[in-house]
């Protein structure tokens, strides 16, 4: 091993040890993409895989967690929607079968969630935003941190992850493990969080051309060809009527939702329904859209959410090549350094 990738594994070794990993690496969870396939395989390379439960019921997260464990004895962890209604029993499904890191994400967890997840053995990672709720949720009892910047895809915050970062992990890594994702690509933006003081990161859509991946080709192919800034957020056109914003490639859905809009809310001004009515046409259009592109492959009219370092998707890849190229970038980067200090020394 060189003294490189000592120095690399030093860096993230509180990473490492909070998830029982290789590699300080977590598979953002993509609804309908990260399942066990890719979960067991981004696990059985060294990083730490993430099942995204999604809308899923207790039966269901149950099989795919068997299924999941069929495929590895890596550590691997399941992305809980705090607002499920069947929050406790989603939980309670990862106790019974021997979860060893639950995430509550979508929403700030209760304490009483916190608390339910933590009571079955497993450590809980929430997701902080800024740094009076990073306070509130350790308080709360979690375990880790995750921050993630506006650059991700799907559902996003305002806040930059470079802010985010500077924000946050002055303040918080002392006290706990701090994950960074949004907007990843490449090893040497992974180090220079792990400098910062991250634990470790988070990245989701780097794996979505892994060829153990189960989205269709149509989807993959939409990744390969884009550059960042096809990655946008989805459009509010009245404040009256608020849009939770969501990163996805540009087509024809996203222009049609802003078509959409003005008709719901015109009918709205004629009376025609009232403002729940409108407010609920507009949040049930995105219905069943991600799964019309990720799994039928209707890239034109499905939802293709992606982060903003969807540019740096060029081809499909195993997932052991992916991480293997970002740790050799975050490699490359600490050899280079180091040869220069020792010039200029």
């Amino acid at each position: 091993m060189t003294a490189a990738r000592q120095q690399l594994d030093r860096l993230w070794q509180r990473g490492r040890d909070f998830l029982g990993t290789d590699i300080a690496i977590l598979g953002g969870a993509m609804s309908w993409i990260s399942e066990r396939n890719l979960v067991a395989a981004i696990s059985n390379a060294g990083g730490f895989g993430v099942i995204a439960s999604g809308s899923m019921s207790p039966d269901l997260l149950a099989a795919e967690i068997a299924a999941t464990q069929e495929l590895t004895t890596k550590p691997f962890g399941v992305n809980i929607i705090t607002m499920h209604p069947q929050l406790d029993g989603l939980i309670d499904v990862c106790g019974a079968l021997s979860v060893s890191h639950i995430v509550l994400a979508g929403g700030l967890p209760s304490t009483a969630a916190i608390k339910r997840a933590k009571d079955t053995g497993a450590r809980v990672i929430c997701f902080a935003p800024a740094v009076v709720i990073a306070r509130k949720l350790v308080r709360s009892g979690a375990d880790a941190l995750v921050i993630e910047g506006t650059e991700a895809g799907g559902h996003i915050g305002p806040v930059a992850t470079s802010v985010l970062a500077q924000e946050i992990l002055p303040a918080m890594s002392p006290e706990l493990p701090v994950f960074v994702a949004g907007g990843i690509g490449r090893g040497e933006a992974i180090l220079g969080f792990l400098e910062q003081g991250a634990a470790g990161v988070q990245l989701g859509t780097r794996f979505v051309c892994a060829t153990e991946c189960i989205a269709h080709p149509n989807f993959k192919r939409s990744f390969i060809r884009a550059a960042a800034r096809d990655a946008v957020p989805s459009v509010q056109v009245d404040p009256q009527f608020p849009v939770i914003p969501v990163r996805a490639l540009a087509n024809q859905a996203t222009r049609r939702f802003v078509a959409f809009q003005h008709e719901v809310i015109a009918r709205f001004r004629a009376g025609e329904i009232d403002q729940k009515e409108a407010q609920l046409e507009i949040e049930h259009f995105w219905a069943g859209a991600l799964r019309r592109a990720v799994i039928d492959g209707d890239v034109e009219n499905g939802s293709v959410m992606a982060g903003q370092s969807v540019g740096l998707v060029t081809e499909e890849q195993p997932t052991q090549r992916i991480l293997g190229e970002l740790i050799d970038q975050a490699v490359s980067a600490l050899s280079a350094r180091n040869a220069w200090t020792a010039v200029v020394a």
